[in-house]
């Protein structure tokens, strides 16, 4: 079978054209400048020495060169094979808190802006799982369904917002119920033969819990859902900005009193958290190995093997179709336009051959 990997590269063809035009416009402007300048009956004898042949061979070995180059970069490919791709991973739920407190900027440059990016870096660090997101906060709310697709994940979590909720609030528990829906709506169907290895990695700063969330963990952790936390701010705290429309900072959110609200993290609701849910709990840092760690953790459980697919493999054949198209122009390149045995005329007194 006989194909082009990328069918958009023919559109370069117009160059073709747009070489032989010009050139055609090129001789014609400069015989015209050539004619002005030392008359039309001296032109054809100063102009004797040029072959019009070369020029026209010349024309087509470019017109030639380009069309090769615009063929290679096409990617002409011959011949097929089927190859069987197996996916191996586990399934994960990122519940991502996306409460005001997450804002705080005593971790620049916020708390959600760090937990965004040490998860991104996360998808990287574990290519072939499928993961889904959870936004929460009083509430919680399934952005992401689970898919193998880092670059989608990517996206939802670039997205995460304090309006990605309806209420504020740190609900772990609401959170923890969404996520075993998430589970069972789009992860591997179990039997007795089948188990699927599931984590739910919790990124929040633990402030404001609501009850009931570690007996919730407790039985997840009896069905097989190991949970993980991430803390992200600092113990110090810091004030959570408000700003308008436009992303300009307004000021600080206050209480009833008018004193500016100072949010620290609660590590050790996080770290009962993980340990009920039968998994492991880190502290966020900047430039920390936090991420390693959590890896290596998650790379320990049992893995299970997803859907698998047959990928159509082609042999590329744009290589011998580029070199074509170099030795064309070096030909191009080092012909003259000079007439073969052309004797330049020297004057009155020119020498003689012997």
């Amino acid at each position: 079978m006989f194909r082009f990997e990328n069918l958009a590269a023919f559109n370069y063809l117009w160059l073709i054209p747009v070489i032989i035009i010009i050139g055609f416009f090129f001789d014609r402007r400069s015989k015209k400048r050539m004619e002005t300048a030392i008359g039309s009956r001296l032109y054809p004898f100063l102009s004797s020495s040029v072959s019009n042949k070369k020029r026209t061979i010349k024309t087509t070995l470019q017109v030639l060169a380009v069309f090769f180059f615009v063929l290679a970069l096409a990617r002409p490919q011959m011949g097929e094979s089927q190859q069987e791709v197996k996916s191996e991973g586990v399934e994960i739920i990122f519940a991502v808190d996306v409460s005001e407190s997450m804002m705080a900027e005593d971790v620049k440059p916020s708390r959600l802006a760090q937990a965004k990016a040490e998860l991104s870096r996360l998808i990287d660090l574990m290519p072939g799982n499928k993961v889904g997101v959870v936004a929460f906060a009083g509430s919680a709310a399934l952005l992401s369904p689970l898919t193998n697709d880092p670059g989608a994940i990517k996206m939802y979590l670039e997205s995460l917002e304090p309006s990605s909720v309806s209420s504020q609030g740190t609900n772990f528990t609401e959170a923890l119920k969404i996520s075993k829906e998430a589970f069972e709506r789009g992860g591997v169907t179990t039997d007795e033969t089948v188990k699927v290895t599931r984590v739910i990695l919790f990124a929040s700063d633990g402030e404001d819990h609501e009850p009931g969330a570690y007996e919730e963990a407790k039985k997840l952790a009896g069905e097989g859902i190991r949970i993980f936390s991430l803390a992200y701010g600092t113990e110090k705290g810091g004030a959570i900005p408000v700003r308008d429309g436009m992303g300009f900072l307004k000021g600080y959110k206050k209480d009833r009193q008018g004193q500016t609200i100072l949010t620290t993290v609660k590590g050790d609701a996080l770290r009962a958290l993980a340990e009920a849910g039968k998994g492991s709990f880190y502290f966020a840092t900047f430039g920390g190995d936090q991420t390693k760690h959590l890896v290596e953790d998650i790379t320990k459980l049992e893995k299970t093997q997803f859907d698998s697919t047959v990928a159509t493999q082609y042999e590329e054949r744009f290589q011998t179709v580029l070199l074509i198209g170099i030795v064309i122009a070096l030909l191009e390149l080092f012909l003259g336009e000079r007439r073969m045995g052309f004797r330049f005329w020297k004057g009155r007194y020119e020498v003689p051959p012997a």
